[in-house]
């Protein structure tokens, strides 16, 4: 019933829906697979496609742990396939810019990074989906924050402190809020509060982010309504404050990044969400759901290193 009520409201034939990944495969010829099943699928479905011979891209979060995610991993590495994750964040102007700033020291040594993610989600009935996502705003919202960290400063996370909570009049199974502390390498922290239930002023999907250094403070916006959205600002040590003219990009989002997974499919340099990178989101991602439930600080344990 499933299957069908799927392929009637995609408008697929017959022949284009399966049951299982290992019928698809009997009956397709395909390079490639693309896992958008459940998390707690995408190892076990990554595996099956390597098996068989095929790139696999997995969306976020790759998978239920980090351990699962090394394995996959190691047997792409193995086989010789391309692994990839799908961080669509990463492909809009405004992280790519500030990632070339920070990089050539804008606002000379950074101090902290201010992230703020605010959305209110609480009004479809109770049986919506999202509302039984494990972990909702660690596991799916952040997740997208932490590996946007990564790629803009370069440093992977040393140690996370999170503290999560579920208002009475949330709709959501699990805490729907968080505030969380990061600590990357070279000390750098990071503040991050999120929450799936704020009545302010929805943010971006990215986030608003404040960079501060000693020579100033970057702020940007990314993935609002549409790619026009996307802002970098800075305002330097006398107070002075410019906005940042945004490279056009070819593709954005997902289509960049299916871009980048077919050009290394054929023979290109591994993408930049590839599996091996994203393990250090994922590892975040673990690490700020043990500390949730510990109510302690817990490291981030890099399954590969």
């Amino acid at each position: 019933p499933t299957r069908e009520r799927v392929r009637a409201l995609l408008g697929l034939p017959a022949e284009a829906a399966f049951a299982t990944l290992a019928d698809a495969l009997a009956a397709v010829e395909a390079d490639a697979v693309i896992v958008t099943a459940p998390a707690v699928t995408h190892a076990p479905l990554a595996l099956e496609a390597l098996e068989a011979g095929k790139h696999v891209i997995v969306e976020k979060p790759f998978a239920n742990s980090t351990a699962e995610a090394a394995a996959v991993v190691r047997r792409g590495e193995e086989l010789g396939l391309v692994v990839q994750v799908s961080q669509n964040y990463r492909w809009y102007p405004a992280p790519r810019r500030v990632r070339e700033l920070l990089a050539a020291d804008a606002l000379g040594e950074v101090a902290t990074i201010e992230i703020d993610f605010r959305q209110w989600d609480n009004d479809e009935p109770d049986d919506y989906p999202h509302y039984r996502f494990p972990q909702p705003i660690i596991n799916d919202m952040a997740i997208h924050h932490f590996d946007l960290i990564r790629m803009i400063t370069g440093r992977e996370a040393v140690r996370v402190f999170a503290r999560t909570s579920r208002p009475s009049f949330s709709h959501y199974r699990d805490p729907a809020v968080a505030s969380m502390v990061i600590e990357l390498e070279g000390g750098l922290i990071v503040d991050y509060r999120g929450s799936w239930l704020h009545r302010g002023p929805a943010t971006p999907w990215a986030g608003e982010w404040r960079i501060s250094g000693e020579d100033g403070e970057l702020t940007f916006t990314s993935r609002g309504e549409g790619v026009s959205s996307d802002r970098v600002g800075i305002r330097d040590a006398d107070g002075a404050e410019r906005e940042f003219d945004l490279e056009t990009l070819p593709l954005i989002g997902r289509a960049a990044g299916l871009r980048a997974f077919a050009l290394s499919i054929l023979g290109g340099p591994p993408p930049e969400t590839s599996g091996r990178d994203n393990l250090g989101s994922l590892a975040l991602m673990e690490a700020a759901g043990r500390s949730a439930a510990s109510g302690r600080f817990e490291e981030v344990v890099d399954p590969v290193a």
